[in-house]
């Protein structure tokens, strides 16, 4: 049976999902894993919806860093002159191909209420981009009505702006000077606006210009028809109104017909999210470096997880540190020789084999263990020899001292989100930007 998922369903579940964020009883981290290649030619494998897919990441994962920060996300439309914009539309089933909003590059948002039109009722571009901080509609030189919803902070921008996506958020109370204009804009929104009419039919024959009329249960929308070719070709708004929950439209002649569109929830501006219809989540994760021993540099990661609430291994307790390995070590008596990143270090008593993800110099190493490897355990005071892919022996010999476990169980806390990737090499002094998009 057709079946949908409305957009406040989504909402509703993103906002329990950033509620748990916002908690004190819930920490969320960035995963990063995956050293060894994914196929002799290493070419990206498509994670499929599955437990195995889970356990495979977590086998893999070398370590985490905290989450710095989460927002609501819509896709990023920058104003452009010569462009053709859209008006909003309640009828919209996803984002029209024209966008509806805009930033520029002040990194303003402005929502547009009524595209530009000549005479003749054909959609002009837009020339004239959007400026200033009203709370109401205004109207540019090229015919394109715009209302200004928020600036994104550079606090924000930093975190959540990214080549396709742009932050969104609704205000409870502003602690900077563009929020308070924000806030503003959801303080002055206009509950059951008209926000314009839409042409079903143009009718024909028209002579003169009828009148419009707007009936409802709200109260003022007006409009004005413009005539070209014996139809009704264009349809402005001259008073949005209030209150409408429904409305109807008529002409005082002819056989035109149009539709009410209505606002959002409590006006256009109320709540941005709702405006620019957001159904997406950023979690912002940015390893610094090293991450005082916790990350690794000089080696691949080609697996980026979101986790919730892992364990420290030795307390079966809450991690809740900026970062933390997920790595087991082995350290090594006296003599050795160093091992090499992306090779085997293979026990010669207990026959235990596993990727030495982090060669230690000579002091040790540190593994993970897969499928491929096995999972046999490493005996203190074993012989230990390095191997390639193919099982030949390369340099890297040792005498197992001890077998220090992570300081992250690997098989702790919730998976939400695996994304499969090329190889990235991290390297020392490298601050990096990871944005993960939840999107429903």
């Amino acid at each position: 049976m057709p079946a949908i998922i409305t957009d406040t369903l989504k909402r509703d579940l993103l906002a329990e999902i950033k509620s748990d964020f916002d908690s004190a009883g819930s920490e969320y981290y960035v995963g990063l894993g995956r050293s060894e290649l994914w196929d002799d030619s290493d070419n990206v494998v498509t994670p499929v919806q599955s437990a195995r897919t889970i356990d495979l990441f977590r086998r893999s994962l070398q370590g985490v860093k905290k989450i710095q920060d989460v927002s609501y996300i819509v896709p990023r439309y920058n104003w452009s002159s010569g462009t053709i914009y859209s008006a909003y539309d309640d009828n919209f089933s996803s984002y029209p191909s024209n966008a509806y909003y805009v930033k520029t590059d002040a990194n303003q948002i402005y929502i547009c209420l009524q595209q530009g039109k000549n005479s003749a009722g054909a959609a002009v571009t837009s020339t004239i981009e959007p400026t200033g901080t009203l709370t109401t509609p205004f109207t540019t030189a090229d015919g394109y009505v715009w209302k200004y919803l928020y600036s994104i902070t550079a606090l924000k921008a930093n975190r959540f702006l990214s080549a396709n996506f742009q932050p969104v958020e609704l205000l409870d109370s502003a602690s900077n000077p563009l929020e308070t204009l924000q806030l503003n804009v959801q303080n002055a929104a206009v509950a059951g606006e008209i926000v314009g009419l839409a042409v079903t039919s143009g009718g024909t024959g028209y002579s003169g210009t009828p009148t419009v009329t707007i009936t409802g249960d709200g109260d003022s929308a007006q409009a004005t028809a413009t005539i070209s070719g014996g139809q009704v070709v264009k349809l402005e708004m001259t008073n949005r109104g209030s209150g409408y929950t429904f409305a109807d439209v008529s002409f005082s002649t002819g056989a035109a017909s149009a539709r009410a569109i209505l606002s959002t929830p409590g006006g256009i501006g109320k709540d941005p999210r709702n405006d620019l219809r957001s159904s997406s989540l950023m979690f912002n994760g940015r390893p610094d470096a090293d991450e005082n021993g916790a990350l690794l540099l000089d080696q691949d990661f080609r697996q980026v997880g979101l986790i919730r609430n892992p364990r420290i291994t030795a307390t079966d307790s809450d991690f809740t540190a900026n970062a933390g390995s997920t790595l087991r070590k082995l350290t090594f008596q006296g003599g050795a020789t160093a091992f090499t990143n992306d090779t085997f270090v293979v026990g010669a008593t207990s026959g235990a084999k596993a990727y030495v993800t982090s060669a230690d110099s000579a002091a040790g190493v540190f593994y993970h263990q897969t499928e491929t490897s096995g999972f046999k355990t490493f005996q203190a005071g074993e012989s230990l020899t390095a191997q390639n892919a193919l099982g030949a022996t390369v340099t890297g010999s040792a005498t197992l001292d001890s077998d220090q476990p992570a300081t992250i169980n690997r098989y702790s806390g919730e998976v939400l989100y695996v994304d499969n990737r090329s190889a990235v090499t991290r390297s020392a002094g490298e601050l990096q930007d990871i944005k993960i998009i939840v999107q429903l």
